[in-house]
């Protein structure tokens, strides 16, 4: 789940923390510019392990900062594939099951991927399991906050980093002294893991207990 990354990156210490020991600051710089973050390809960065090595510091004309690159390893959230999680049931939608870890809520459970024969109940806005049993069959709903395990069978990484204007025209332009539409941004997660439920049962505690 989570795993040791090798990284290098040019870290700049401001001026007015040049007082500071070189490693503090750079420990500082570094949790401040990547922890909770998403790194393309790498996970969700947690926080700093160690300092493998620091080159030599610069200060470039212009610019009264120092920048010294370092070798550094981070701990990072990325479980593998058909690794087992447990996590609570944040809400429920026509797309899925989504769960939540605390610390991470961008997990999906497709509804091909839950326990069968499943259905979404529309009022109660939840999914729910058909389950047989020898009395005849009873819903066992999914209600948010349950305790649920999982196995991730998939990850979705999304490039979130800000893109130029677009070149298309639009296709009615704005009369004179009127506002030109705003443009609906969709946002995406730039992480997302994708899941299926356990075998045996759910992990939804409560349904067993009851």
């Amino acid at each position: 789940m989570f795993v040791l990354v090798e990284m290098i990156d040019t870290v700049r210490i401001p001026p007015w923390n040049f007082q500071r020991q070189l490693n503090a600051a750079i420990d500082e710089e570094l949790n401040k510019k990547l922890a909770n973050k998403v790194v393309y390809s790498v996970g969700l960065c947690i926080c700093l392990f160690d300092v493998i090595k620091l080159d030599d510091s610069y200060i470039f004309p212009g610019d009264g900062a120092s920048h010294t690159k370092v070798h550094f390893r981070y701990v990072v959230f990325h479980p593998f594939l058909d690794e087992i999680l447990v996590g609570k049931i944040k809400y429920c939608s026509q797309e899925g099951v989504h769960v939540t870890m605390g610390f991470f809520d961008d997990i999906l459970i497709p509804p091909e991927s839950l326990q069968q024969p499943a259905k979404f109940d529309e009022a109660e806005q939840v999914w729910l399991w058909e389950y047989e049993t020898d009395e005849g069959a009873h819903d066992l709903y999914m209600d948010q906050g349950e305790e649920i395990r999982f196995r991730v069978t998939d990850e979705i990484f999304v490039d979130t980093s800000p893109t130029g204007p677009s070149s298309a025209e639009p296709e009615c332009p704005p009369q004179p002294g009127e506002a030109p539409p705003a443009e609906e941004v969709k946002k995406e997660a730039p992480y997302t893991l994708i899941g299926t439920i356990c075998e045996p049962g759910l992990g939804l505690l409560s349904w067993w207990n009851n």
